[in-house]
């Protein structure tokens, strides 16, 4: 019984996982909160795993709908366009290199300080006023959408989107909440700073995933970790559901933002931000 209610759990963490990661509002934030309600009763250390690894789900979607932008040898591409491919990941490369440096040297210092609820609780509000903000200023004009294709994007302006995905490593920030807003602010259509967003996610999650993977094998090597049957049906689980959810809010985001703004997820961040304050006020009133 208890192996089937971790399962479930995973479907869910799952569909959380699908959604959140691509819309800005904080897939990270959303975890904790799942975490804090219905916390998995399997060992910390697998949890840790978990939670990072989950996203290769996700991203496994990325890759396959934007499968022939992507990848320079499908399709007939003419060499124009495979060069523009290749371009495309060269700054893809540029834009990661900010945070995979800051990541690498402090993400468990990170953790340890911004892992909580106060923290997502505040910059799930604070970047909602900001999506806000830039679409006020976006529809007054004040902000002009100069670019209209990836293909044109300059290599300084993919590492500036790089460094505002920085804001990311805080959780509660949104990694494509941040590098969304830096795109739009730097001139960048609605359509191409998610569309980039969703590229520079492939690196980034990749990349942690491997490195927790790696993490974790070396402690169930030492000893210091262990991982049950019931666990890799859990990762299993999370992975295909998070896969499948993705897919269905990645083609949402896109047309969604076709004809609308993100004022709506700036609002929602306000929302959730301000519920979970209210009640962590009150849990620590009340403890």
């Amino acid at each position: 019984m208890t192996n089937f209610i971790e399962i479930i759990k995973a479907v869910f963490y799952g569909i959380v996982e699908g959604v959140t990661e691509w819309l800005p509002v904080s897939s990270t934030g959303h975890l904790i909160l799942f975490e804090e309600f219905f916390g998995f009763n399997l060992s910390e250390s697998f949890i840790e795993m978990f939670r990072v690894v989950i996203q290769l789900g996700a991203i496994l979607a990325v890759i396959i709908l934007f499968w022939n932008k992507l990848f320079p040898w499908t399709g007939k591409k003419t060499e124009y366009e495979k060069k523009q491919t290749y371009r495309l990941w060269i700054m893809v490369i540029v834009a990661c290199l900010p945070a995979a440096v800051i990541g690498l040297l402090f993400d468990d210092l990170l953790d340890k300080v911004f892992y909580n609820f106060p923290t997502v609780a505040i910059t799930l509000i604070l970047y909602g006023i900001a999506f806000i903000v830039i679409e006020n200023l976006n529809k007054k004009g004040k902000i002009r959408e100069s670019l209209t294709s990836i293909d044109r994007m300059p290599i300084k302006t993919a590492f500036l989107i790089g460094v505002f995905q920085l804001l990311s490593l805080i959780p509660g920030t949104s990694r494509s909440g941040s590098t969304i807003l830096g795109a739009m602010i730097l001139g960048c259509s609605r359509v191409v700073s998610a569309e980039f967003s969703f590229f520079l996610a492939i690196p980034v999650m990749i990349g942690a995933s491997l490195l927790k993977v790696m993490k974790f094998g070396l402690d169930v090597a030492a000893g210091e970790a262990a991982i049950t049957s019931n666990e890799v049906i859990v990762l299993i689980v999370g992975m295909v559901v998070a896969f499948a959810v993705s897919l269905l809010c990645i083609r949402f985001l896109m047309n969604f933002i076709k004809r609308h703004d993100f004022k709506v997820f700036g609002w929602y961040r306000i929302a959730l931000g301000a519920v979970l304050l209210i009640y962590f006020a009150g849990t620590f009133l009340f403890k």
